[in-house]
């Protein structure tokens, strides 16, 4: 079975962290936001899963959460990278 997992890139996560609605339930750097990305991709590997990254275009994300009426928070990134493709 295969999953996509959102990536987000070292250059991208100060405006990352502008943009989101649930600022307090994430990392405050990359290299911990990555090493926890690293354990999850790991852990589904693990148990079966093909992993496919899935870098996250900021710029599409907002305008695919504003489209929608959604926060820009763990939920709806989730949905957001099930959805794009």
């Amino acid at each position: 079975m295969e999953i996509n997992l959102g990536y987000y890139r070292k250059k991208d996560w100060k405006k990352f962290l502008k943009i989101i609605d649930d600022r307090d339930a994430m990392h405050d750097s990359w290299e911990d936001w990555h090493k926890s990305y690293l354990n999850t991709k790991q852990s589904l590997i693990s148990n079966g899963f093909t992993v496919n990254d899935f870098i996250v275009d900021l710029d599409k994300l907002k305008k695919y959460c504003s489209s929608r009426g959604l926060k820009i928070d763990g939920k709806a990134r989730s949905q957001f990278i099930s959805d794009i493709k």
